[in-house]
């Protein structure tokens, strides 16, 4: 991903919404995955997150926010490192559910649609899910919706409306990260909360810092001898 993709990520964070006491830094994977719609993606994207995320700690950072719903090497980081490892898939449903009680996962297309099986099945979560719909609509993850928000705010609302009036939902979830500049749109015009991932995600973050607060490392040990100078980062 360019130095514009990146931005684009970023700009998920408005300044006036990050504590002054932060600096959130955006970094890019440097290689794997392209969009994330199969398996053989979904093996790439655990490996080449947690390449990106493993060095965090030794290098200075407080706490890492994965930004991908799929929850990409979550676990793994979490085992690996003691600093906050948050994820948006994880922290976004169960946010969902201090707000109503049936969510459903909005997002661009079918082909992600095994991502959040994933992590529902591991989070049991099925029960809470209202149901998943797509716009049918290939995502660019260097642009993201930038210059189709016309179009693609449109399509998201109406299938967000269908959730609501057919499914159950009581609650909206964008299905990725890279959906973020939908979510105001999207709250204003539905009568149910639309959870943006990476924002709370990063939030969250804030405060587990705030509170001194990090995943257990009884749930997710220490490698008694880990690898990282295996853990080889492709140019």
């Amino acid at each position: 991903m360019d130095e514009a993709g990146v931005a684009n990520r970023a700009a998920q964070l408005p300044a006036h919404l990050v504590h002054p006491d932060f600096e959130p830094v955006f970094e890019a994977v440097t290689w794997g995955a392209a969009l994330g719609d199969s398996y053989h993606d979904m093996l790439l994207m655990d490996w080449t997150v947690f390449q990106a995320g493993v060095r965090a700690q030794e290098e200075g950072f407080a706490a890492l926010c994965i930004d991908t719903v799929s929850d990409s090497g979550l676990a793994a980081l979490r085992s690996r490192l003691d600093i906050p490892v948050l994820a948006p898939g994880q922290v976004a449903f169960h946010t969902a559910m201090t707000l109503g009680k049936k969510f459903s996962i909005i997002t661009m297309w079918d082909e992600w649609f095994p991502l959040y099986e994933k992590t529902l099945t591991e989070y049991h979560l099925w029960p809470r899910l209202a149901s998943m719909r797509s716009i049918k609509t290939r995502p660019d993850l260097a642009e993201l919706l930038a210059g189709k928000e016309e179009v693609i705010f449109a399509k998201l609302e109406a299938e967000s409306r269908k959730a609501i009036e057919e499914d159950g939902a009581d609650v909206i979830v964008l299905g990725s990260t890279t959906m973020h500049q939908s979510a105001d749109y999207l709250q204003k015009n539905l009568p149910v909360p639309v959870i943006n991932p990476g924002l709370i995600t990063y939030k969250l973050c804030e405060i587990f810092l705030q509170l001194g607060l990090s995943h257990s490392k009884k749930a997710f040990p220490t490698p008694e001898v880990p690898k990282d100078a295996d853990v080889q980062v492709r140019p």
